[in-house]
């Protein structure tokens, strides 16, 4: 598949389960812990929900009818500053290397600039190469400690980017 395959848009309700599925697949497919996690996040089943706040929103990646990916941004859980989390950027192995990363950033980052924010924070595993490269292209930075308190003790690499 191609880029110009995929449509991005906002999650819808209807896209719970299936993006709740695509995000598991990824995980299960990188070996990622199913404790201190995305995996076993309580929203994870009812993404919508959990997006439809004040300065959050969360993009599904879509190409007919099928859900291969997604990415949102929200309020840094548990911490005092203006400061948005990048959240939940997975894409199934047909998504990943032909570009809609990079697309899916930079719509996330626009639209945390747009909701006022200063500092984007993402936490994410050492074997999470790919992505890892594509935070580093954009501008994020590594910390040497967390920030706020996501739930996600089994990530253990945090990055920051100033926006």
């Amino acid at each position: 598949m191609i880029l110009s395959d995929f449509n991005i848009r906002e999650i819808e309700q209807k896209d719970n389960v299936k993006i709740a599925t695509a995000i598991r697949k990824v995980l299960i497919e990188y070996g990622v812990p199913k404790i201190g996690t995305a995996y076993a996040d309580k929203i994870l089943d009812t993404l919508f929900e959990a997006y439809s706040t004040k300065k959050a929103i969360y993009f599904v990646i879509e190409n007919n009818g099928e859900i291969y990916g997604g990415d949102g941004i929200q309020q840094l859980n548990n911490f005092e500053g203006n400061v948005c989390e990048l959240q939940k950027m997975y894409f199934k192995n047909e998504a990943r290397g032909i570009g809609l990363g990079s697309k899916m950033m930079d719509i996330c980052l626009q639209k945390a600039k747009e909701f006022g924010f200063e500092k984007c924070y993402l936490e994410t595993l050492p074997y999470m190469e790919e992505a890892r490269k594509l935070y580093r292209k954009v501008g994020f930075k590594n910390l040497n400690a967390p920030m706020g308190n996501t739930g996600h003790f089994s990530c253990n690499l945090w990055m920051l980017k100033d926006l």
